[in-house]
């Protein structure tokens, strides 16, 4: 009798756990850090390493001002993939010794400052990135209900919604160079004006 492999046809993927949560998050491109944010402002380093044919992320954060860090195994994917609004994630917390057990390669890998910032009683993600990325800006917004998701209009300091763009996503922007989508960014930025001239028309 041989031995019983896993395949994805005998997978079985729950629809729902009790471990997961929805995340409603809309991104933004910026031209670059908002008014009264500097790259010296207070924030996080973030070090993803996603794990390639899967939707698997290991993320590093660390405190600069107090070198403590905070390690988790995320799964993050979005149930319809036309729509990267809302997605289902789960996070596993992380000590040393199970990061080093699980050896995970430093390929595919994103850097990036994140800083927070509040704009209108709303708190944003602002993410610098750096090494290969170096020039893109991205600003997240989360919501906790549908509708302020579906209402939620674009900030002045954002340049364009690129949430639904899938080469914005962590598991494109990893397998690429910022050389690699300025054409997407200025088409973005292009587009993104369009639509607020016609919005306040």
């Amino acid at each position: 009798m041989g031995v019983a492999r896993l395949t994805d046809q005998n997978t079985v993927v729950p629809a729902e756990s009790k471990y997961a949560r929805m995340e409603r998050e809309r991104r933004y491109l910026l031209q670059d850090l908002p008014e009264g944010l500097t790259r010296a402002s207070p924030h996080v380093q973030i070090t993803d390493n996603y794990l390639t044919g899967t939707r698997l992320r290991l993320r590093k954060l660390r405190d600069p001002q107090t070198n403590r860090w905070t390690v988790k195994l995320t799964q993050k994917f979005a149930p319809d993939a036309q729509e990267s609004s809302r997605t289902i994630i789960t996070n596993i917390y992380l000590n040393a010794l199970e990061v080093e057990a699980l050896a995970i390669s430093d390929a595919n890998e994103i850097r990036k400052n994140r800083y927070p910032y509040e704009f209108e009683r709303r708190l944003f993600s602002i993410d610098m990135f750096l090494g290969d990325l170096f020039g893109l800006v991205l600003a997240e917004v989360s919501f906790e209900t549908d509708e302020e998701l579906d209402t939620f209009a674009k900030p002045p300091f954002a340049i364009a919604d690129v949430t639904n763009i899938e080469l914005f996503t962590g598991g494109r922007l990893c397998e690429v160079k910022f050389a690699d989508i300025r054409d997407e960014i200025i088409k973005s930025a292009s587009t993104g004006a369009t639509k607020s001239k016609n919005e306040t028309a």
